[in-house]
């Protein structure tokens, strides 16, 4: 009797006893990317989801199946072989092809290559086409390597709430939840209730009580944004450690990252090649690069300084009016990692202005304990600080701010144990453009969120 196998089992065991396959009689099921008569043979490439490669079905004239179309799905009986001259290792010679589910003749994806902008208003079907089969299994790996990152190093995972009354750093770009929109003080929670956009001030009450925690899930701003990089909803992954300073934060933000790109380079290999191939072309060793390089540190101040000296050297900023005190642009952060240091960057130091409430004030009275991290093609990719654990200075921060009441359970954990504390946030989809050399960040998410786009 013939055995049902997955084209994942198949190269699983070509990897292991190759010459066993000769001759094996096998079921896969499937479905087709492409279809060639060539008169008296014909050609099928079958894919079922399971890796990134395909098997070659090969089947003789007369049986029908040259007009099964792309896109349908088949079982398919038949016969191993290997092919050591050929692209693939091994193929399948059909004793019978059975058609599981037809396509109509409209379907959109056809052998020709479709644009990423066409296909994202086909979020329903483009998982099929390479580039996403690629990049979603990528995506599927890379939130894996973050869990048993943290979960191998003793980190405690923890769900923080989707729904709060607090908007973290204070920008007030939140979705409300509202049951009777005309007074939100009479709705459902009896007071302000919106999305997150952060999981840190929840998850900090937790590292206090476990020392080492993280949460890993999604979060929202309202932010009506139209770049390649923002999107409504979007995952963010935010560790905290407790007894840890802003020197521990760096080590844990470095030593992370390049897990992250080892890992995934190792357990995508196919994937990763076809990124580097079609999508970035010397993607790979870039990301190497990351992973094999010290990461610099430079402050703020020291930034300020060098970007000054390009300007009067006559590089061109578009945004030339350099000065102290103001929030970098992605050129100003690109021309530090890949023209000052040539690789990774922690920019350290900030203006206490430009920077969240709760981060800690530096003895200086102007600067905070806060890190970025930039990276040479990209600019920042991780932000992270130390927190302010002192109360008198941090209830002066947020009474300053007007954010005190309702959050004095934050205030109070700086009473009641406090001790120093540091953890950063990593935007996961960001992180996947990066590593994988896909531009626009509506496509490293299965059905993006943005203004004015709700299609599924």
């Amino acid at each position: 009797m013939s055995k049902k196998l997955t084209v994942r089992d198949l190269y699983e065991l070509y990897a292991e006893c190759p010459d066993e396959l000769t001759k094996e009689e096998c079921i896969v099921d499937g479905w087709i990317r492409t279809n060639r008569d060539n008169g008296k043979i014909g050609f099928i490439e079958l894919h079922d989801g399971t890796v990134f490669k395909g098997v070659q079905i090969v089947y003789t004239e007369g049986t029908g199946y040259e007009r099964l179309k792309t896109a349908a799905a088949i079982e398919v009986t038949g016969e191993l072989r290997l092919t050591p001259e050929a692209k693939q290792p091994f193929e399948i010679h059909a004793s019978k092809i059975d058609l599981i589910g037809d396509v109509d003749e409209d379907y959109p994806l056809q052998k020709k290559r479709a644009s990423f902008e066409f296909l994202r208003d086909l979020a329903y079907l483009r998982p099929r086409a390479n580039t996403f089969q690629a990049l979603y299994r990528v995506r599927s790996v890379l939130a894996m390597n973050i869990h048993r990152y943290f979960q191998d190093r003793g980190f405690v995972y923890v769900h923080t709430p989707e729904i709060t009354a607090n908007d973290a750093e204070g920008a007030g770009q939140v979705f409300s939840v509202v049951t009777d929109a005309k007074d939100p003080y009479k709705d459902f929670f009896g007071r302000k209730a919106s999305l997150t956009v952060s999981g840190q001030l929840h998850v900090e009450a937790f590292a206090l009580a476990f020392k080492d925690v993280y949460t890993f899930g999604p979060t929202f701003r309202a932010e009506k944004s139209n770049t390649p990089r923002h999107a409504s909803e979007f995952w963010m992954i935010e560790p905290e450690i407790a007894f840890a300073h802003l020197s521990d934060d760096m080590d844990l933000i470095e030593d992370f990252l390049k897990y992250l790109i080892k890992e995934t380079i190792a357990r995508c290999p196919d994937e990763m090649a076809f990124f580097d191939k079609f999508i970035q072309p010397g993607l790979v060793a870039k990301l190497k690069h990351v992973e094999e390089t010290p990461f610099q540190k430079m402050t703020y101040t020291e930034a300020i300084s060098y970007l000054e000296k390009a300007v009067k050297e006559g590089h061109k900023f578009e945004y030339s009016d350099i000065k102290w005190g103001m929030d970098l642009q992605s050129e100003h952060e690109r021309y530090l990692t890949e023209k000052i240091v040539g690789g990774p960057l922690f920019l350290i130091d900030y203006p206490k202005e430009i920077k969240a409430f709760y981060m800690k004030e530096n003895d200086d009275g102007k600067t905070v304990a806060a890190c970025d991290l930039l990276v040479p093609g990209e600019g920042e990719i991780v932000g992270g600080s130390e927190r302010e654990v002192r109360p008198e200075i941090l209830r002066a921060k947020m009474e300053k701010l007007g954010n005190f009441e309702g959050l004095e359970w934050y205030y109070n954990l700086r009473r009641f144990g406090g001790c120093p504390h540091a953890g950063f946030g990593l935007g996961f989809d960001r992180f996947l453009m990066y590593i994988t050399g896909i531009t626009n960040i509506r496509d490293t998410e299965p059905y993006p969120r943005t203004a004015n786009a709700l299609k599924y």
